[in-house]
This record gives C-alpha cells, structure tokens and sequence, in this order.
C-alpha cells in the first residue's frame, strides 16, 4: 500500500532539521520534498516528529533455535523494532550454531517465517564455535550470511583466525570478533579495578581484550582482510584500532551505549543485570571510548542485545550469564546523556546507530533517499518516560537502566514501506 509521511521533520546535508513529506510506494521511498499530494496514499501524520533511517545493530543475539526460553526471534525482533531497528545481525551462538550449509539453512527458514524486521545471520568461524576446525566460509556467504564470527567465544588459535581471515579476504567478507585471551579471564566476573575488590569479586583485567585485538589487527594485516571488533571496551584497545588504522590496516569497531554511559564504580552492588562481557571499566576507559568515537576511531555503536531470563540472572554476579538487553532502550538513552547536553549533534548520533554500521557492512540500508528501502522510524524528541522492563517486549528484563529516566522515543518503525511497531500512548 502507498503510504505518505506528512510534516516530518528529516536531517538536512548540514544537520539540521527541515519539514519534508516523504511518499513511500511498494516497500520504497519514492518521493521526498517539501510537500507531497497522494489522494490514494494512507497518511500518515508526522508533525512534530523527527523522521530517522531505520537503525542498524550489528551485533544482537536473538537466542533461536535453542534458547527459546531467553529469547525468540519473534520476540528479539519485535523488541528491536521498538527501539527503532529494521535491521539487525544475529550472531552466531545458537543451538544449532550456523556453522554448516544445512544449520544456516534452519535459521534462515526460522527467519523469513517469524522476524518483523530484516534479521541477517551471521555464520561462525569454527565448527560449533569451537575454535578448532574451521567451517566452509564460501557456502555460508552462498547462504546470505551477513559476516563471520564466533561471537562470545574469543578464537583463541592465531593460525586459526589467520586461515579464516584470508578466505573471508578472497570471499570479500568481514570477520568480526569478540576479542577475549581464555588465558587472562581468571575466572573473573566484572572488571579488574577498584570496585570488585570493594565487592569481593574476581575481575577480568583489561589486557584480556586488547592483547587479542592487537595479535588480530596483525592477523588481518597479512591476511589483508576487513576485521570488525566487537565491543570495545578499554583505552589499551582504543590504542591498539587507532594504530592499527593509521598504519593502513582494513579494522573497523563497535562500541555498546552501556561502556559509554557506565563504569565500574556505577556497579551498586553484587547484582548480575550489571553484568555484561566485555565488563564495564574504569572512568578512563569509559572517556576513552568516547573520544575515538568522536575522532572516528570507533566507527558505529551495537547494542549487544543480550537478554537471559530473570531467573538466571537474579543470584549474583558469579553464577549469572554475561549480558544484558538493548534494543528498547539504545537511542532514547544516548539522546539524553549525549545529544541533550551538547556533547554529539542528533546527526551524529543517528549516523552511528544507522548509516555507519550500514556502511561497514555493505548493506543498502540507514539511509532514506529516493529508491531506498522504506525503513524509517519516527521518533519524539520531546517524549520523556521511566525506562520500565515491565514494559518491554523482550522476553529480557536484564538491564542495569531499569528506572531511568530518558527522552527522545520511537513512536513508530516503518519496515519496508509496512508499519511493524507503533506507540499505543
């Protein structure tokens, strides 16, 4: 059906804020000016709304098939429409794990039969995330896998990841790494700082990361290939993507909105919604993040949308899951600390969230221009609301946000020119 967006309020080439009419015919932008008349076009009424490309999480877990009890496809995705995403990468630990032509296949028929948005799988490197033997990277790209990775698992063989580096460099594929050296995590179970000696709890030392990403930058140097890393979370890691990239080598990175709104000394308590892997570091680290964001070291933003049920997660930091949840909670967040305050323009902040991580991907999307796929969101600046995970759609309620105040929500997504979540207020 032709759908038309009045009075909408779109980011100009200079960041600012012009009033447009967008037309959107057969899943497509069709037309954007100034004012737009269609007697047969359902309109839609945007005034006072600021319309945005859908957003683009790179990094998300959905849980299904095999974890159903956490999170469903269904579920994930509907929540990431919530929060503004038409597209999101599903990483790869799964039950099965994509890892075969036969398992890619199962997600992707899970996929097309239950998702309300775009849910691009990625495919692992090894055999069951193993580590060891390496999976056929050509045939999971015949598969439409979005890129490489066996996220929550650090590869910890360098001659591994340098093998699979160089087929993903003649495939024209992304590697993409959660960077953790087994042999420097200790068992910990949040930062190695001040606070877990104040709670009695064994920490993760930042050196865990940054060794693994400086052993993988070289890795993709000679292998000549695009490596992403995930998650950045410490300023010896900020170091090691900055000189990576000055000395010419194809590394992208990722940085979560909780490392940029939260560390170590924020943690209240032994309560395991504050525990996520990479954990949160020390203010430094935290300031460091944002600088390489702002200087183009970091290039996007991913939420690690990484829900577990209450029941797992509500015993203390040592037996609980690494992870929280995301999706709902994302841009209103950042708005309010970052855009709010003067510290990033909205421009910034939606190239973050949609353009950039599109870009790096090579996908077609987190941009609205005519002919483009009509993925848009429209969000109220003005809204303010408790962040309440009584009232997420996720089957997650692990989150250390629960009770913020923010401002800035989605109030409608627009997924291929179909509404698939709207405001009820």
């Amino acid at each position: 059906m032709t759908k038309l967006l009045k009075n909408v309020q779109m980011l100009n080439a200079q960041g600012e804020l012009e009033k447009k009419d967008i037309l959107i015919e057969n899943g497509n932008v069709k037309e954007i000016n100034t004012t737009i008349e269609n007697a047969s076009a359902e309109v839609i009424d945007g005034k006072g709304l600021v319309v945005s490309p859908g957003f683009v999480d790179v990094h998300t877990h959905l849980r299904e098939p095999g974890y159903e009890h956490k999170e469903t496809i269904a579920t994930g995705s509907a929540s990431a429409a919530k929060g503004g995403f038409t597209t999101i990468c599903a990483m790869p630990n799964t039950n099965p794990v994509p890892d075969s032509v036969e398992n890619l296949k199962h997600i992707n028929k899970l996929v097309e039969e239950r998702a309300v948005i775009r849910v691009l799988p990625y495919g692992s490197l090894t055999v069951a995330q193993s580590g060891d033997a390496r999976t056929d990277l050509a045939a999971l790209k015949e598969l439409g896998a979005v890129a490489f990775s066996d996220d929550g698992v650090g590869v910890q063989e360098a001659a591994t990841m340098y093998e699979q580096m160089q087929d993903a460099a003649k495939l024209g594929m992304t590697v993409v790494a959660h960077c953790e050296d087994n042999s420097l995590i200790y068992d910990g179970v949040m930062h190695e700082g001040t606070r877990n000696k104040e709670l009695g709890l064994p920490g993760i030392p930042s050196i865990c990361e940054s060794v693994q990403i400086a052993r993988d930058v070289l890795l993709a140097e000679a292998a000549g290939a695009h490596y992403h890393v995930c998650h950045v979370s410490t300023k010896e890691s900020v170091r090691a993507v900055r000189d990576a990239k000055a000395a010419g080598i194809h590394v992208t990175a990722e940085v979560c909105p909780h490392h940029l709104l939260l560390e170590e000394m924020d943690i209240p308590s032994d309560d395991a919604n504050w525990k996520m892997n990479p954990p949160l570091r020390a203010i430094e680290d935290k300031d460091s993040l944002h600088a390489a964001l702002l200087d183009g070291t970091i290039d996007c933003i991913a939420t690690d949308h990484a829900p577990h049920t209450v029941e797992e997660k509500c015993c203390g930091m040592v037996g609980a899951p690494f992870g929280i949840v995301g999706f709902e909670t994302a841009f209103p967040l950042l708005y309010t600390h970052f855009v709010k305050p003067g510290k990033w323009t909205l421009q910034q902040l939606i190239e973050w969230m949609a353009t950039k991580p599109a870009e790096l991907f090579k996908l077609p999307y987190g941009k609205i221009e005519v002919g483009a796929s009509a993925d848009l969101i429209l969000i109220d600046l003005e809204k303010e609301q408790k962040i309440d995970v009584d009232g997420f759609v996720s089957k997650g309620r692990n989150t250390p946000f629960d009770g913020w105040n923010a401002q800035g929500w989605p109030v409608m997504t627009i997924y291929n020119g179909n509404i698939v979540w709207e405001d009820a207020q």
